[in-house]
């Protein structure tokens, strides 16, 4: 599959060698990942920039089914920042096929072998989520603070849903990471 690719350039003069080093390099993003319909490369020459090695910067933007990567990256020299950029690119590219794909390079996502493991065949990715369990509990009218003991006291240590009584709506009480809480409010839209 080609890749569409869009060379744009500010205040650089356009040259063939310019244009020819950087539709050939992005052309090579094709063989990391498949999927790659449309690329953009923006270049661009900053007179006003406060240090020299910031003079030159490069955007990189790739689409694909399901997916967009970007990149941007500033050097002294053009081609310098358009390779910095690539390579920067490129890691995205690895890391986003990593969450994507199973590691052994066989191109199956997870989601795909764990329905041929519970023995689904050709099972369509767009079915809805199934629910295996539902809960059922009373909420007890309470402030947030008898809701932040009802969580400890229950060992709710991640969240707790109850019915706040100062403001007459559901609200989900939650752990952050510094040990502090959190609340969401909810409210009919």
């Amino acid at each position: 599959m080609s890749i569409e690719i869009e060379v744009k350039t500010q205040e650089i003069n356009d040259d063939d060698r310019l244009y020819d080093y950087v539709s050939s390099k992005t052309e090579k993003l094709g063989k990391y990942l498949h999927d790659i319909s449309n690329a953009r490369v923006e270049l661009t020459h900053s007179k006003t920039a406060r240090q020299i090695t910031d003079r030159f910067s490069t955007q990189i933007t790739i689409w694909g089914k399901g997916f967009t990567l970007r990149s941007e990256e500033r050097a002294s020299d053009v081609f310098a920042s358009f390779d910095a950029a690539l390579e920067k690119i490129q890691r995205r590219i690895e890391r986003y096929k990593g969450k994507r794909m199973r590691g052994r390079g066989d191109g199956t996502s997870v989601a795909e072998d764990a329905l041929k493991a519970m023995g689904v065949e050709d099972a369509e990715p767009e079915n809805p989520p199934i629910i295996a369990r539902r809960k059922k509990f009373t909420l007890i009218p309470m402030n947030e603070m008898e809701a932040i003991e009802q969580s400890n006291l229950l060992g709710h240590e991640d969240f707790f849903v109850f019915f706040n009584m100062d403001t007459n709506s559901v609200n989900v009480l939650y752990r952050r990471r510094d040990n502090d809480y959190g609340l969401i409010e909810t409210e009919i839209g």
